[in-house]
């Protein structure tokens, strides 16, 4: 038979209020005995609490609901794994839906979110740079904020939402300086879909600088993954035989045009350059190791909750939050052939 509050209550020799307010993590004050009671009485009898029966209390479950694109991409997996830090030291349950950067799929679980009361939700999901997605999000976000949840959102600007971000444009103008003073004039990128916002923030900044050093960039969008980046890097040096340089939008893109310059008897970076975004754990141990754009990916995460569960200033608009790139040259970039 479970144990209720009322046994709780019982052992203890207190009221049922006194040990809801100790149980509940209520701030209203109990005198140091009754709570050192009525905690030894719910660990003698294996109390759990009934978080559905608090949360209609409180009027959220206390949960953190994040939305993401992809749980096996490093960009998305490092970013909760930054979240589940704060979680697990604020002891907060996380609930973690993959979107498949679906806007439809986005919604619906943004609305589940709100039908169970999450007290957060996080926003770390497709990032399409397309406004009808914006204001869709945006009119969901605002119902979410005026049931009393908290939203924050990584990455993509949404309206009178607290917003986490890196400057990609500037990591990218950074990666492209470093090409261009190797001097590489033909840069390939292989990139991800079209419509996703640090896509089009990265090849930006890769354009800007390479075309105005003369050169020119060459772009083939794609899933992704390793796999069709792999396939890619075939197709774009065959149809563009001048490339010295290939960049992936995402490391495991870089790793996929590894592959493939090894598997045909192309030399990293003596024939061809390589170098990605975001700094995922392997990139470092690659042979040989991979020059990248370092995101905070885990401080992302990190931020993002600590924002949301701060105390709201009800005078206070939403903000930005940017975090810093670092350009972190290894040894998959050298000088362009021509230029040797």
């Amino acid at each position: 038979m479970s144990v209720n509050l009322k046994d709780v209550a019982k052992r203890a020799g207190v009221s049922v209020p006194t040990a809801s307010r100790v149980l509940s993590g209520s701030t209203y004050p109990v005198l140091p005995e009754l709570r050192r009671r009525v905690e030894v009485a719910a660990a003698e009898l294996d109390y759990v609490p009934n978080a559905q029966a608090q949360g209609l209390l409180r009027g959220n479950t206390g949960m953190i609901g994040v939305l993401a694109g992809d749980v096996g991409d490093p960009y998305f997996s490092q970013m909760i794994n930054g979240i589940h830090e704060v979680a697990t030291r604020r002891q907060l349950l996380v609930a973690i839906c993959q979107t498949e950067r679906d806007v439809e799929q986005e919604l619906a679980y943004f609305k589940m979110l709100q039908a169970h009361r999450a007290a957060v939700v996080i926003l770390a999901g497709s990032g399409l740079a397309d406004e009808d997605y914006r204001r869709r999000v945006s009119a969901r976000a605002s119902s979410y904020l005026a049931s009393g949840g908290r939203v924050v959102s990584i990455g993509t600007p949404i309206a009178n939402v607290d917003n986490v971000r890196v400057d990609n444009t500037a990591g990218a103008r950074a990666l492209a300086e470093h090409l261009v003073d190797l001097g590489h004039r033909h840069v390939g990128v292989l990139a991800g879909p079209a419509n996703v916002g640090s896509t089009v923030e990265r090849l930006d900044g890769l354009r800007h600088v390479v075309e105005s050093a003369g050169g020119a960039l060459t772009v083939r969008h794609g899933a992704a993954t390793r796999d069709d980046a792999y396939g890619g890097a075939g197709e774009l040096l065959a149809d563009h035989p001048a490339i010295t340089a290939l960049v992936g939008s995402a490391d495991q893109m870089a790793m996929g045009a590894m592959a493939w310059l090894r598997d045909h008897g192309k030399d990293v970076p003596g024939d061809v350059s390589v170098a990605g975004f975001n700094d995922i754990d392997v990139a470092r141990d690659l042979t040989p190791a991979l020059t990248t754009v370092r995101l905070p990916l885990r401080k992302m995460g990190e931020s993002a909750l600590t924002i949301a569960l701060a105390e709201p200033d009800p005078n206070a608009s939403s903000g930005v939050r940017w975090l810093s790139t670092e350009l972190l040259v290894r040894k998959s970039t050298g000088p362009a052939p021509a230029a040797s």
